[in-house]
């Protein structure tokens, strides 16, 4: 069965509101095995609708419409529907109840407008709305299954979870399974290249996404049910590890690269504090956004000026004026200054030139140094991202390969840290 998407609303067709609907009602069918060809967006104009309606339906079995189920005048989603399939509009009395009880928890007065939401296609199957007023609804054809849901995404998705899925039982002929292998320190262009035969198969399938300095692959299998679909994507996951190799992986199915440091650090019972320059805060407001990390992350700080690196981090002015701020021995004595600063158990810094012009040396823009800090010793590594690189792109992908190598370094904890990327400083180097 193939199914279509349509989201109403004018401001999304201008983008004022960014479309989140389609994307969740999209992930939910492919879970059902449903196939999605097309995402309309069409703003609240009535030819325009219809126009849009009479193409989905000339081209679908089962079509999603978002918004337009509003008390004004431009919410004609459910007309709209009515008028094609040449249905009457009828009084439902759970929903009438539901709004009037909606209005009174909030103590307002109940318009005349507000009843009109109340209406719905005849023999329609209802879904009530448990966060606002506007039920949504299935109607079913000639063949065709329409179903209207609202447009505020919190609305829709409660109203989906609770009503559409059950309804949607009867439509299932198969089981997708998809599952996200997230990839750091790989180009996409060298992961095609040596996942390209996988990447041709259909079932399982691989596609490859690209990130800001990162990339993930997609694995979807489509069975007759749940079991069968997951053995096919462990199997096809393994042969992707096979070939890209576990350091290289930071997750399957993980939100992000931070939220596997904050895993990691809380595993290994380790903290860590972060000293940042051309960042200014990028790695700890990174480590950050992940609830609870407060237990791994005791402290971070932004030191621009060679002033502040000299302050509060110990950084020497010999080391300074001979090698610059944006070298590899700053980088490790910050990495060192914010470990001992902080009492952490790590210490992870990066210097650099984000842009769009170079510090007056003749060091690139797009250079950086990432050090990470414990009682052993130092680790360096040199980030070059190009020049032709815009500043964000810089700071973002910088703080990325800092929070990498921080994994990289958990990841082998407690046993001897080595990759040949990273250079280990002697004391006596920084000294």
């Amino acid at each position: 069965m193939n199914a279509e998407i349509i989201c109403i609303g004018t401001e999304l067709v201008i983008g004022d509101v960014l479309n989140t609907s389609s994307q969740y009602i999209a992930r939910k069918l492919a879970q059902r095995g449903l196939n999605v060809f097309y995402h309309t967006m069409v703003g609240d104009n009535p030819r325009r609708m219809q126009q849009i309606f009479e193409t989905a339906v000339s081209r679908s079995d089962l079509i999603f419409i978002t918004g337009g189920l509003g008390p004004t005048q431009d919410d004609i989603t459910v007309q709209t529907v009515c008028d094609f399939f040449q249905l009457p509009l009828v009084e439902n009395a759970e929903s009438l109840a539901n709004i009037k009880a909606y209005f009174a928890r909030l103590g307002r007065k109940l318009t005349d407008n507000n009843l009109k939401q109340a209406l719905v296609p005849q023999g329609a199957t209802v879904f009530q709305n448990a966060l606002g007023t506007a039920p949504g609804c299935a109607v079913e054809q000639d063949g065709k299954t329409v179903i209207l849901l609202p447009g505020p995404p919190k609305e829709m998705q409660d109203m989906f979870d609770r009503s559409v899925e059950p309804f949607l039982e009867k439509y299932t002929d198969g089981i997708i399974r998809s599952h996200f292998v997230k990839i750091y320190g790989t180009g996409e262009a060298q992961v095609d290249a040596i996942m390209a035969d996988l990447e041709s198969g259909a079932n399982p399938s691989v596609a490859p996404y690209a990130k800001d300095g990162e990339m993930y692959l997609r694995v979807t299998a489509k069975a007759q049910d749940q079991q069968q679909a997951e053995q096919m994507c462990t199997c096809m996951i393994e042969k992707i590890r096979q070939r890209v190799g576990d350091q290289q992986i930071y997750g399957i199915d993980v939100e992000s690269l931070q939220q596997v440091v904050v895993d990691l650090l809380k595993d290994k019972g380790l903290t860590v504090a972060t000293a940042e320059s051309c960042t200014a805060g990028y790695i700890s407001k990174r480590i950050t956004e992940i609830p609870g990390s407060s237990a791994v992350f005791p402290m971070g700080v932004s030191t621009y000026s060679n002033a502040s690196k000299q302050k509060l981090l110990g950084v020497r002015t010999d080391t300074l004026r001979q090698f610059g701020a944006v070298s590899p021995q700053t980088a490790a004595q910050m990495a060192r200054g914010v470990r001992l600063l902080s009492g952490a158990d790590i210490g992870l810094s990066i210097t650099g030139i984000a842009g769009p012009d170079s510090d007056g040396s003749d060091k690139p823009v797009g250079l950086a140094y990432i050090s990470l800090s414990d009682q052993s010793g130092e680790y360096v590594i040199k980030s070059q991202k190009g020049g032709f690189r815009d500043r964000e792109y810089i700071r973002y992908t910088s703080a990325s390969e800092a929070l990498n190598l921080l994994r990289l370094y958990l990841l082998t904890f407690p046993q001897k840290f080595e990759n040949e990327k990273f250079i280990k400083f002697q004391e006596k180097t920084i000294d």
